[in-house]
């Protein structure tokens, strides 16, 4: 069906959507951006000027162009999806009659399994941040909430003093495409976070005017980064003696999830304290849970592998 709407300004219109009506991140709308870009220009090389023109030849030739420039799989999947996602958007607008991508396979992707903290290592991480101290209180508050509430870094440091119902034992987190959740907060996290606020976070302000109202303030009384975390957690891994590499905020939420898939927990219910609009996301904790049995018997057992064999 031809149209007048190019292809360049199907683009535009699909990107502002994401970014107004999906309410997608900054970085996500990024990737679309140089993923779609990369897109347009294979097939105007083409002679492809409106969505109308597009056929299967034209993405199956971009599959293939894909895999010549030597992109990894994983980076490839990425872009495809990104097509799928655009060509779906003309279709709902009648601006195609068809998805030239119908059928079109993509690579496989084999998806990593999460690293993750033993307990005891997650334990020793919490352990690290000294209580004496404001700087202590509040990192041990945030380690505490990390590792017993899940929270992305992001939703960590962006909480507000408002978001917290001390009394109720919640959290109201704002999440990704600004979908907001109620999240528990554990015995241990809770006491954290009181002493935080009751011997910390005033401290840390000096008399300062509380502009930001977050809850998770620095030195200098504004209110915490993703940066400014991350580097306090490689300091704490060290003083825990736990590899530096080895540890991330990311790693402290999966920590969590498959601590608590362990621990008996309902996969429904850890999907909905992570905030995964998708089941299949949070999935990938039952493969990290058979995985650590596995290397248990290995490692425990007298017929396991790694256990010395006796004459």
């Amino acid at each position: 069906m031809p149209s007048a709407v190019t292809l360049s300004s199907l683009i535009d219109d699909f990107l502002r959507f994401c970014r107004v009506d999906r309410g997608l991140s900054p970085r996500t709308l990024e990737a679309y951006t140089s993923d779609l870009g990369r897109f347009l220009e294979h097939v105007t090389a083409h002679g492809v000027a409106h969505p109308h023109e597009l056929v299967r030849d034209h993405l199956t030739t971009f599959t293939h162009r894909l895999e010549e420039a030597g992109l990894a799989s994983r980076s490839r999947a990425r872009v495809l999806s990104a097509v799928r996602r655009l060509l779906a958007y003309a279709t709902e607008r009648n601006l195609i009659e068809r998805d030239p991508l119908e059928g079109v396979r993509g690579p496989k992707v084999q998806a990593p399994l999460p690293r993750v903290l033993r307990p005891d290592e997650s334990l020793a991480l919490i352990d690290a941040a000294d209580p004496g101290t404001p700087l202590g209180l509040r990192d041990r508050a945030m380690l505490e909430l990390l590792y017993g509430s899940g929270l992305r870094v992001s939703e960590l440091v962006s909480l507000p003093i408002a978001g917290l119902d001390r009394r109720a034992g919640l959290l109201r987190v704002l999440g990704k495409g600004a979908k907001e959740r109620v999240v528990p907060v554990g015995e241990s996290a809770l006491g954290a976070v009181e002493l935080y606020l009751e011997r910390g976070r005033g401290l840390l302000l000096a008399g300062r005017v509380d502009r930001s109202g977050a809850l998770f303030v620095t030195r200098r009384g504004g209110s915490m980064t993703r940066q400014n975390f991350f580097y306090r957690l490689r300091s704490l891994a060290r003083v825990a003696g736990i590899p530096e590499e080895k540890v991330s905020p990311h790693v402290l939420r999966h920590a969590f999830a498959t601590d608590l898939l362990e621990g008996g927990a309902d996969l429904r219910a850890i999907q909905s304290m992570l905030g995964h609009a998708d089941l299949s996301t949070t999935e990938v904790y039952t493969h990290v849970s058979r995985g650590r049995l596995r290397s248990t018997v290995e490692s425990r057992h007298p017929r396991g592998s790694r256990k010395a064999r006796r004459p």
